[in-house]
């Protein structure tokens, strides 16, 4: 008997979270991001999983990984691959980098300088690559997973804010329970070697399509520009989110909601996800960073005095 798409979705889960345990937010976050056809950036600490939740995932989806470690003399051309002279053919081909692969890990992406780190802009927004006079399509399924230590500065470039806009989710993963790390320490989670593809084209196509079938209805839509727009009103924030993180909104919180078994979307499917959406692209006041306010709370705050929609009440 066939599966539905959201049975598909949960065995997804299911399987990512053998891998990395007790943190089953941080992988619906990610397929959800996947859903919603976005780039994630996770940021934490070494250690807590970040490499292996990628890896994982591009294997659980079927989806071919690329990995590229940045570091300060990493080159454009080392991310989209570069025009080299074919000594048999006597001609100029191009070779291909670890861009066009469907999964990157951007390892440690704020090592790089800005200028290697804006070689990916083309490729987050447009899925293309350009090079000399010829633009190359990327995987359809093509997807960014960053990762970046947010404590350690020394030797590390800042992401510009074009770069951060283009990444739909910020999540972080944490440290696990005192148990689950006893299960992690005795190697009682599921290896890479146990791993294989859940998915084949056709079954991954049909996933999205299904959690792009929810319906969202205008008052939802409203609800998710009221949010944003609040981060532009306040005294809180120098920069605000852009129209861009309104649409991200609403396509995390559609995805959200598929995987919550339902084929409508809800005021709280926005709620779940807006701090992850939102909070890498608000850049603090002078008197919110000396209060020591965080991204994330503030737009807790916001959340609070947002009005929702009363059908959902």
């Amino acid at each position: 008997m066939t599966q539905s798409p959201q049975q598909t979705a949960a065995k997804i889960l299911e399987k990512l979270n053998s891998v990395l345990l007790d943190k089953p937010e941080v992988t619906k976050a990610l397929l959800a991001g996947w859903l919603a056809g976005g780039h994630i950036l996770i940021e934490d600490i070494p250690g807590v999983g970040k490499t292996t939740l990628a890896k994982a995932f591009a294997i659980i989806m079927g989806l071919s990984f690329g990995r590229i470690q940045f570091t300060p003399d990493l080159m454009p051309s080392d991310i989209t691959g570069s025009t080299i002279l074919d000594p048999e053919k006597k001609n100029f081909i191009f070779r291909k980098g670890p861009v066009f692969h469907e999964v990157i890990l951007a390892d440690e992406i704020n090592r790089s300088s800005p200028k290697t780190q804006s070689s990916l802009l083309q490729a987050m927004e447009e899925r293309q690559v350009s090079i000399d006079d010829t633009t190359y399509d990327l995987p359809e399924n093509f997807m960014v997973i960053a990762t970046q230590n947010p404590v350690e500065y020394h030797g590390t470039f800042p992401l510009p804010e074009a770069q951060l806009d283009r990444f739909i989710m910020r999540l972080a993963i944490g440290y696990p329970s005192y148990e689950k790390e006893m299960d992690i320490a005795g190697n009682l989670k599921t290896s890479m070697q146990d791993l294989s593809p859940l998915l084949d084209a056709v079954e991954r196509t049909a996933l999205r399509n299904a959690a792009a079938a929810i319906t969202t209805n205008r008052e939802i839509l409203q609800y998710a520009v009221n949010i944003v727009s609040a981060t532009r009103n306040n005294s809180d924030f120098l920069l605000g989110a852009s129209p861009r993180a309104s649409i991200d909104l609403v396509k995390t919180g559609t995805a959200m909601a598929f995987l919550s078994g339902r084929d409508y979307v809800i005021p709280d499917d926005l709620k779940a996800v807006a701090s992850l959406v939102l909070s890498h692209r608000l850049i603090l006041s002078a008197e919110a960073r000396m209060g020591k306010r965080s991204a994330e709370s503030l737009v807790q705050d916001l959340l609070n005095r947002t009005y929702v929609p009363k059908y959902a009440e």
